[in-house]
């Protein structure tokens, strides 16, 4: 399992992940910048991702839905705002509507991702910011810290398929 901690923190409205991964730095940014690998990763198991667009840019968007076991799907959206290759990203990530746009009314988590080489491994370090408590409590209830895990815990399998 990759997922090494997680951290909820209710004082700072925050969610952290922490992973290490037998694979460089590039490598593991790579199932960030690649859509196809990002695919393959990104939402649990259960729930595949698909990705329509991928500007991997700062300010760039992306938008993608995942597909729940009875055929849901469930869209959402980015959008980039810091990119310093290969080792931080950070973006906004909220829910889009069924053509990937962003829900009106809906308030963006903000997440930071930090890559680090660590006794030859790769940390990656991945920190939601929400916005107030509300949106806090409703996606804890929701399942985001297990489905995230899940999905962060599939990265291993990417990165062996190089």
């Amino acid at each position: 399992m990759t997922v090494t901690g997680t951290t909820r923190n209710t004082e700072e409205l925050t969610l952290t992940f922490v992973t290490e991964f037998d694979a460089t730095i590039e490598q593991v940014w790579g199932v960030w910048a690649d859509p196809r690998k990002l695919e393959r990763w990104w939402g649990p198991p259960t729930w595949p991702a698909t990705f329509v667009r991928h500007e991997f840019v700062p300010t760039g968007s992306a938008r993608y839905y995942m597909t729940g076991p009875d055929g849901t799907k469930a869209h959402g959206w980015w959008t980039i705002t810091t990119i310093e290759a290969p080792y931080r990203l950070e973006y906004d990530d909220g829910f889009a509507d069924d053509n990937g746009e962003p829900l009106a009314g809906d308030v963006p988590v903000h997440a930071v991702v930090t890559l680090d080489e660590v006794g030859g491994k790769t940390r990656m370090t991945v920190v939601n910011h929400f916005p107030d408590a509300d949106t806090f409590d409703r996606l804890i209830k929701m399942g985001m810290q297990e489905g995230m895990g899940l999905a962060l815990g599939q990265i291993d399998r990417v990165l062996s398929n190089l």
